[in-house]
């Protein structure tokens, strides 16, 4: 494969780090290029791998080894009895199928790429361990080292995206409170209004977020206190204390997950092929959830990001396509209530359960927790047919359960990329796609030859009755009828508009036959896709970069015209001419976007007291940015007996209250109010040990700030939060004409490791809203290589 390879000259040049590393077959090269992304040369697929994860471990051990404590339930052991129940969760909720199976559904040779990737972390692992001064800070901070890696830790499901057993919850305390007819009112549900009404023998009363402790725990991202950290290190003050959720707004759409995509036909672009832009959406974290890499041996040559702790690329492209994601409208989970056994609450074990007419045992599983300076804890997992206890209710004889599609064989989260990874067509993307179970995306491509397209993927429960919405008995009547055939989920190629697009909303085709979901993303972004793409003219890679980048904000389109006719008095006309004299753009410069968003927020908090019950704003937190804008252009009885001036009064107050909150924010002089100010818009991304470590670590640890623009609604989307927590780290943009031509987002760097000049280098490209070079060719690499490793058998 490597024959252009001239290792003696390799061997020695000055400028190549050489280094044997058991496990490894064959020599590999692996190009590091100035913005920290490796370009992996191997001779055979077990190598290709193999450095894929021994490099991933030099880059990411930290964020590794916090993934592998979080799959195996080991937290407690390295950082003591705080994180027991955590280790509970997981391990009650981890997969426990056929592994030799799992493994091989992922690609045909998937046993052996993902024993490779596992070998290579461990070697990496066994040189820190020897020589431990290699060891990133955060070993040091907290006191302990890194463990090994199994198969078991890579198909781990901890990380995924799944839904709605949360959701259930919700909306059977709606439910329970406001009766089913007005709870559907309130609930933006498609792509149409099922029934809520519940199976007679539930008590909503009993069901409360409580029953999803555990569920919670599982997804939960790992946090440290001071007392976690070792005594020399610990923070003694609050100044550390997480900003991350700052002033943001919780509610239905919150739970919605977030992404854009695009691809356009080569009928509308300059180079006559067809161009790709992916912007996924999940936390903005540190180090960043997705890791670049490029990977080249025997049958694979494929450049994009995935998640660290999994072999293959999960967005990018090969020599022949390009593909990308968004989080596609799925419910693949349902809560089951079960009836126990009265004389099992005696203290018999396992409890039992009704299921049919028939009482049915629980499987008992005894696990023992390790925990670092305290006794062992001995934990009982209970499982019933359906899956795992979540809770038991004792008072009430009742036990909850999780159903979880995710559970089953093959849905271990962007695994199936693999397959994607070798496609050379549409047909056989497609086909891969089949394989693609968790998460639900919205997936798209664009190849060489012309083709564009979207595929839908997951796994979609069929279920025998009732909509997924709310819980239901277990007893035998709400079963599972398998699971919708992939190739009958929706897809689309080729259409003569000439462009595809998604953005999380919902988008299931006209007369599909089944709900796959009931909750999606508000339509904002993707209305303002579709509205730069439907424009008569050529797209090229810059205006998939402005694109982007876009901020306008087309809920203030429909929101700031209705000011024009409301009678402001004298010291609040220049905020009414402000806005209406406004561009409409959350650009961070503006003082006008300043003033928008706290109005906006302030007509959600208005308005939610208005058209929310009390029992519904404790649940729902604030109605949808859809329904205040019907609410405000179609003004009803809950406005007062005249709906248009108390509809007006309720604009002009929430414009008040915009201002004194600005005023109190940047004081009375309004030439300094600037939407992307570290008091109001701004990213300051936090370590997961930000909060328990003192200066100056924490200054090592984290980075920012940096002014932002947009916000929730607009295509760059920074969140709801002033301060953002979530959006776009990376972002790639193909042209398939010239691989060499594309570009891409990472933040803050490569590399996990503080002291790595990696770390933090991306941030300030990323946060002014620039772009790298993301080459592809050999010549190209060479042209930008910071340093070369050569890695070879012992």
């Amino acid at each position: 494969m490597l024959g252009w390879v001239l290792w003696g000259a390799l061997l020695s040049s000055a400028s190549a780090d050489t280094l044997r590393v058991a496990g490894l077959r064959q020599p590999v090269e692996v190009r590091i290029d100035r913005w920290g992304i490796p370009h992996i040369y191997a001779q055979t697929e077990w190598d290709l791998f193999f450095a894929q994860g021994y490099q991933a471990a030099r880059d990411r051990l930290f964020q590794l080894e916090l993934w592998r404590r979080k799959a195996t339930g080991t937290l407690a052991e390295a950082f003591g009895p705080r994180f027991v129940p955590y280790d509970h969760a997981a391990r009650l909720l981890r997969f426990r199928g056929p592994l030799e199976q799992e493994l091989r559904h992922y690609h045909e040779r998937g046993p052996e790429i993902i024993r490779a990737f596992v070998a290579g972390i461990n070697a990496r692992i066994r040189e820190v361990l020897a020589d431990t001064a290699q060891l990133p800070l955060e070993f040091r901070l907290l006191g302990f080292r890194p463990g090994f890696w199994t198969e078991e830790v890579v198909i781990s499901r901890h990380n995924g995206l799944y839904g709605n057993v949360t959701q259930e919850v919700q909306i059977a305390q709606l439910v329970a409170a406001l009766g089913p007819e007005r709870a559907r009112e309130l609930l933006e549900l498609e792509p149409a209004a099922p029934s809520l009404e519940p199976d007679s023998a539930l008590d909503l009363q009993a069901i409360r977020p409580e029953i999803l402790r555990l569920y919670r725990l599982y997804r939960a991202p790992v946090l440290f206190e001071p007392e976690d950290v070792q005594a020399s290190y610990r923070a003694q003050d609050a100044q550390g204390r997480r900003a991350g959720s700052e002033e943001g707004l919780d509610g239905w759409e919150a739970s919605v997950a977030g992404s854009n995509n695009w691809a356009v036909s080569g009928a509308l672009s300059l180079s006559r092929r067809p161009l790709l832009a992916n912007d996924p959406h999940r936390a903005i974290q540190i180090p960043s959830l997705r890791y670049w890499v490029h990977l080249v041996g025997p049958g694979w040559n494929v450049i994009g990001a995935g998640e660290p702790a999994l072999p293959g690329v999960a967005i990018g492209h090969n020599e022949y396509g390009a593909w990308g994601l968004t989080v596609f409208g799925m419910d693949m989970e349902d809560l089951y209530v079960y009836a126990l056994h009265p004389e099992d609450l005696k203290g018999r074990t396992p409890p039992r359960y009704r299921y049919q007419n028939r009482w049915e045992p629980m499987h008992a599983i005894r696990d023992t927790i390790r925990v670092r300076g305290a006794e062992p804890v001995v934990v009982e997992l209970l499982y019933t047919r359906h899956g795992p206890v979540l809770h038991v209710d004792s008072l009430r004889r009742r036990a909850y359960a999780l159903r979880a599609a995710w559970l089953e064989v093959g849905a271990a989260p962007y695994l199936a990329s693999l397959r994607i990874n070798q496609a050379r067509s549409w047909e056989e993307f497609q086909a891969a796609c089949r394989y693609f179970r968790t998460p639900p995306e919205n997936l798209i491509w664009a190849d060489r030859s012309g083709r564009i397209g979207w595929q839908a993927v997951g796994i979609v429960p069929v279920r025998r009755s009732g909509s997924g919405l709310l819980p239901v008995p277990g007893d035998g009547r709400y079963e599972w009828e398998g699971f919708l055939a992939p190739e009958f989920l929706p897809y689309e190629v080729d259409p003569p508009r000439g462009w595809i697009a998604t953005a999380n909303e919902e988008n299931l085709p006209a007369r599909y036959p089944i709900a796959t979901a009931y909750s999606w993303a508000e339509p904002f972004r993707m209305a303002r896709i579709q509205e730069v793409l439907s424009q008569n003219r050529r797209f090229d890679v810059a205006d998939l970069a402005a694109l982007q980048h876009d901020v306008l904000a087309i809920p203030a389109r429909l929101l700031v015209p209705l000011l024009s006719g409301v009678a402001v008095p004298e010291r609040l006309r220049w905020a009414q001419a402000e806005l209406l004299g406004w561009d409409l753009r959350l650009e961070p410069e503006s003082r006008a976007a300043a003033l928008y968003v706290a109005w906006e927020r302030a007509l959600l908090r208005r308005l939610s007291e208005r058209l929310l019950p009390e029992p519904a704003r404790s649940i729902l937190g604030t109605v949808s940015l859809r329904r205040l804008i019907r609410a405000l252009w179609a003004p009803d009885g809950t406005f007062g007996p005249d709906p248009i001036q108390g509809r007006d009064a309720v604009l002009l107050g929430a414009l008040e209250e915009a201002v004194r909150e600005l005023e109190g924010r940047f004081g009375p002089d309004r030439r300094s109010w600037r939407y992307g100010s570290p008091r109001m818009k701004h990213v300051w991304i936090r370590h997961p040990l930000s909060a328990a470590v003192r200066e100056p670590y924490r200054s090592q640890l984290d980075v920012g700030p940096a002014p932002r623009g947009g916000y929730a609604h607009t295509v760059l989307a920074t969140g709801s939060g002033l301060n953002q927590n979530h959006g776009a780290s990376f972002r790639i943009l193909v042209d398939t004409a010239d691989w060499d031509r594309a570009l891409g987002t990472s933040t803050p760097g490569q590399s996990g490791d503080p002291a790595s000049p990696h770390y933090r280098d991306l941030f300030p490209l990323w946060a002014s809203g620039r772009y790298f070079p993301v080459f592809f060719s050999r010549e190209r690499v060479l042209s930008v290589t910071a340093y070369t490793r050569v890695l070879l058998p012992p």
